[in-house]
């Protein structure tokens, strides 16, 4: 697993060892204790036998996208991060016999492919936007290319933003709204991609497992929800009003090219896992909400 240290894949690794999984962790550092194997992807830097015999291979790896404003620099960062760690993963499986290939890579991406669907459902088929992050996923997918053609089976995880009290969408709203500073974005009518953080951590486990399906996944909730939807439905778990709007010029002086990720609309559907028989544990934004007020801090490896 590469990105195992990060907010998903710390959590996943941890649910694939309580399943009876060994996880071997991708680390860029000297290893430093046994289940670790040092890498380079900025260098192109893997060992091909490292992956020999494993079953499968999980790239979670990419900065936050929302961690900072996107500056040139930042940009850079972004993209690099992302088509570093998935080239040198697909090359070094590509290189593999196929009797020592994992039979499956769970490559990491994003609903940003979609860019603004506005109010028209975007299923696995539906077109990459022309936005940046659009833009991001599109070729950081591609650079999986090389292990599909070698035969791997390979799954695009399109994840939407997780929710969780930890995660990078309800950690810096939570102050916010529990101040009674909760507030829509604009008219709040966009629509949100989201799923819950149990939901998340299942579909990658039912997608191991599931040899028949490869290609993209969205990684969404079953019901979607607006921005609207959304703000009304933390103020009540918080249980404090959220009567305001944040104008998109407002957003636009704050955070700068991010603002407009943050007012698209994305009605993203989950095509491929409702096919595939995938139950969610959290279906709708109301109890998906509460289960992530109530989640605790993962333990530290």
């Amino acid at each position: 697993m590469a990105g195992a240290s990060g907010f998903l894949g710390a959590r996943l690794a941890e649910r694939l060892q309580h399943s009876g999984h060994d996880v071997v962790r991708l680390v860029r550092g000297p290893a430093a204790r046994a289940g670790e194997i040092t890498w380079t992807p900025s260098q192109g830097r893997l060992d091909p036998a490292a992956l020999a015999g494993a079953d499968a291979v999980i790239n979670l790896a990419g900065a936050n996208v929302g961690g900072r404003r996107w500056t040139a620099g930042y940009k850079n960062t972004l993209r690099a991060s992302r088509l570093d760690t998935t080239d040198t993963i697909a090359r070094a499986l590509a290189k593999l016999p196929a009797g020592d290939r994992p039979r499956t890579l769970l490559q990491s991406s994003a609903v940003g492919w979609y860019g603004d669907t506005g109010d028209r459902p975007a299923t696995e088929e539906a077109p990459a936007g022309t936005t940046f992050l659009a833009d991001l996923c599109r070729v950081w997918e591609a650079a999986a290319h090389p292990a599909e053609d070698a035969g791997v089976r390979v799954v695009l995880l399109r994840t939407a933003p997780v929710l969780d009290r930890q995660g990078s969408l309800l950690k810096p709203l939570l102050p916010v709204f529990k101040l009674g500073g909760g507030a829509r974005i604009g008219g709040g009518r966009q629509w949100m991609a989201w799923i819950a953080l149990a939901d998340w951590l299942g579909a990658a486990e039912f997608l191991l497992e599931r040899e028949d399906v490869a290609g993209p996944v969205n990684l969404v909730s079953a019901a979607q929800c607006t921005n609207l939807d959304f703000t009304r439905a933390l103020a009540r778990q918080v249980r404090r009003p959220a009567l305001l709007t944040v104008p998109g010029p407002v957003l636009d002086v704050a955070l700068g090219e991010l603002a407009g990720e943050a007012q698209r609309s994305q009605r993203v559907i989950p095509g491929v896992l409702r096919n595939a028989g995938f139950s969610w544990t959290y279906p709708d934004i109301e109890s998906a909400l509460e289960a992530a007020l109530r989640s605790q801090p993962a333990k530290t490896r």
